[in-house]
């Protein structure tokens, strides 16, 4: 049944000429590389408790999704059925496993964790934000690289991690002093994580010769994903510890903010590959990650509580 709603969705796409592609990939491209400089921004320059709710929910998702999708180990649709043919460039950019889906699991905390947290100021906006991540969900299954199945689990992940991170934040405003004791937690899942993904098997099948997925490179992935859940812990302790920071209304924060967003962006795009070069392919995906989560948790807000005071 999961491949046939594939298959009709690829119908669709081949009788509107892939009108609707390009806008899809995009949303779906975005969500997995640029999405994060939202809450950053908003943790920068609105509300520290709001982006800090998105930003813990999307990081712990991706870490639990990155151990899930590694034991799964479930390969993606064309593989399953040589009828699927996927649109665009998806097929040389949804590499490796395919349950949950990644993109999925990062649009829904992120959107959702600002839908959450402006329902009640701008419900507008809220809506937007729950509609983009439906529309996330729904472009992996439209481009043809995952199953109705993988995409609703993302969404449950996603949900969980939602509720989970609302609740346990209500609990530690009133227990401020039993904050360490998570982030130590967070840390421990992180490591225990990454043991984990280096001494299980994988399934090696070939096919003519070549392997169906490799393992190494859903391993290298993963080390990005639990590297920023890693340091969203570090990051909270460091921040709340020695920065301190609170985001003030004024132009200044506005535009300090907003320099730290195009900071962040080259970031994204330019440091992973050194870092990999540096420590290998794993470790230095890992560390990348890291920092970008670290630069905004704490050094970005340390940079500004100096400059914006």
């Amino acid at each position: 049944m999961d491949i046939e709603y594939l298959l009709l969705l690829q119908n669709f796409r081949n009788a509107i000429n892939d009108a609707l592609t390009p806008f899809l990939e995009s949303l779906s491209l975005y969500a997995v590389t640029y999405l994060v400089i939202i809450p950053a921004l908003i943790y920068w320059c609105v509300s520290k408790r709001e982006g800090l709710y998105a930003l813990a929910s999307y990081t712990c998702t991706v870490a639990v999704n990155a151990v899930v999708k590694l034991t799964a180990c479930i390969y993606r649709p064309w593989i399953r059925d040589a009828r699927v043919l996927p649109a665009g460039d998806a097929i040389t950019t949804a590499t490796g496993y395919s349950f949950p889906s990644g993109h999925t699991t990062t649009a829904v905390p992120i959107y959702g964790g600002l839908a959450v947290s402006g329902w009640k100021k701008t419900r507008w906006l809220s809506v937007v934000c729950i509609v983009c991540a439906l529309l996330t969900g729904f472009s992996r299954n439209y481009l043809g690289v995952h199953t109705p199945q993988d995409v609703i689990v993302g969404f449950i992940e996603g949900l969980l991690a939602l509720a989970g991170m609302f609740y346990l934040f209500r609990y530690l405003e009133k227990n401020p002093e039993k904050e360490n004791w998570f982030l130590l937690g967070g840390i421990a899942f992180c490591i225990a994580g990454l043991i984990y993904i280096n001494v299980k098997s994988y399934p090696m099948d070939y096919v003519d010769g070549k392997l169906l997925v490799d393992p190494q490179k859903m391993m290298k992935d993963a080390f990005g994903d639990l590297g920023m859940f890693m340091a969203l812990c570090i990051g909270r302790y460091i921040e709340k510890t020695w920065v301190r920071y609170e985001p003030a209304a004024s132009a200044k924060t506005f535009c300090v903010g907003l320099l730290g967003a195009v900071i962040l962006f080259f970031v994204i795009q330019l440091l992973g590959a050194p870092m990999q070069a540096l420590f290998g392919a794993h470790w230095g995906n890992l560390v990348s990650h890291m920092i970008r989560i670290l630069f905004i948790i704490a050094l970005w807000p340390a940079v500004m509580k100096k400059t914006c005071a």
